[in-house]
């Protein structure tokens, strides 16, 4: 597997030097499409979207390889260099909440006390636990659904698992190398334990330890696929086993559905063992692509920055589709709108909120993403799809006939793709 560095995606492959390491593509592809298909799954809440993708399985998955990568270098750097990137475009994302927050004048120190509600809104710094906000509360300018505080910072569960994921993968790393099958197994256990009812841990922590040890195995495949462990076991018998425990993992969700259906991302254990199984397929046939082929070449801008603003687009997504609510009840003002063209709204209201989104999002990605530049020790950029690094990657024209052929700067060519892009982790 290639590495994913921060100078990134385009390497030297001209005949007087071999080629450097860049992006594997595929990898990138597959991040690209979780994304989407987390924000049409917030849009729409179709269940059985968390089948026909597992998302967060697949992102962990793909962070997990990142993390065993970069553990070349020493641990506690690492961590460090995770941490802060992942951190200031929460810090962001967390301030606008909470100051949204304070101005409905939410107390966070009413249900926890003083000292320990205080202590809680550090979560807001370092996500080591759930950083706090009300159930229900009033919107500012009245916009807003009043669960909109925990509509727009659902998504804080993930970046809390990623970091103790990060913090915990320098130990995970030693154990699979001693005791790979184990190791990986080892998570999905643990959450059969926990959420059977065999072990209780009510609150916060049962929540935070069940989304660990939810994805855990997921990461697991991560890095058993950066150390090459993947390649050791035959297709037939991984693709089999996975098909066995994503059987399972149906079978178990068909008995235990809740108020949602067959969403499994309220059915822990059917999520654990289904993203297994589809995580470890995708990376048995991992083609480890340099560039994407054929007709998905023409996603490749598109693939890019959305890699390079993964962290904002995953922040700011929730709270975007809720914007486009009033932003599409505008509508109702407009002086042509009867009780027909009422009915048509109605009728097509989430597809309205559909289309509105994306532009949003680019908006988003435009005017905040540069943090994530910051974060990295990167010069900002306004809309980091590749564009630029890829025409100045391009080779030289070719001389004229009846020109000597030798390049103006002395007469050293450069080879095609010399350039690095540097992308972020």
């Amino acid at each position: 597997m290639t590495p994913h560095t921060p100078e990134a995606d385009g390497a030297g492959e001209g005949a007087a030097a071999p080629a450097r390491p860049g992006r594997d593509r595929y990898l990138d592809l597959l991040r690209s499409v979780a994304l989407v298909r987390v924000v049409v799954y917030h849009l729409f809440g179709w269940a059985w979207l968390s089948i026909l993708f597992p998302s967060m399985g697949v992102m962990f998955a793909l962070a997990g390889s990142l993390m065993a990568r970069s553990l070349s270098r020493p641990a506690l750097g690492v961590i460090k260099g995770r941490m802060r990137r992942l951190l200031p475009p929460m810090w962001l994302f967390g301030a606008v909440v909470l100051v949204l927050l304070f101005l409905q004048h939410w107390d966070p120190t009413a249900e926890e006390g003083p000292t320990w509600g205080r202590l809680k809104l550090l979560n807001y710094l370092v996500p080591v636990g759930a950083p706090p906000y009300p159930d229900e509360i009033a919107s500012p300018g009245g916009l807003f659904d009043t669960t909109w505080a925990d509509q727009a910072a659902g998504p804080l569960w993930y970046i809390r698992a990623y970091l103790w994921f990060v913090i915990a993968t320098p130990l995970l790393l030693r154990a699979f190398r001693r005791f790979p099958l184990a190791t990986v197994l080892a998570p999905m256990a643990v959450t059969a334990v926990v959420t059977t009812g065999l072990v209780d841990i009510p609150g916060e922590t049962g929540r935070a330890l069940t989304d660990f040890m939810t994805y855990g195995s997921c990461w697991m495949l991560g890095v058993a696929h950066q150390e090459g462990a993947l390649r050791k076991v035959p297709r037939y018998m991984a693709v089999s086993c996975a098909s066995l425990i994503m059987v399972f993992g149906i079978w178990w969700a068909h008995g235990h559905l809740t108020e949602e259906g067959w969403d499994l991302g309220d059915i822990p254990l059917a999520q654990a063992a289904w993203s297994f199984g589809f995580v470890l397929i995708l990376l048995q046939y991992s083609p480890s692509w340099r560039r994407l082929p054929g007709r998905l070449a023409a996603f490749d801008k598109l693939v890019t920055l959305s890699n390079n603003r993964a962290v904002t687009i995953y922040l700011w997504h929730n709270a975007l589709i809720m914007l486009t609510v009033p932003l599409i009840d505008q509508a109702w003002k407009l002086p042509f709108m009867d009780d027909r063209w009422g009915n048509a709204l109605d009728k097509t209201y989430t597809l309205w909120m559909f289309v509105l989104v994306w532009p949003m999002i680019a908006v988003a990605v435009a005017a905040l993403g540069w943090v994530e530049d910051l974060a990295a020790g990167r010069r900002p950029r306004l809309w980091p799809d590749g564009a630029r690094r890829r025409d100045r990657a391009r080779p030289p024209a070719p001389p004229a006939p009846g020109t000597d052929g030798g390049a103006r700067d002395g007469g050293a060519h450069r080879a095609p793709g010399g350039h690095a892009r540097r992308a972020p982790a």
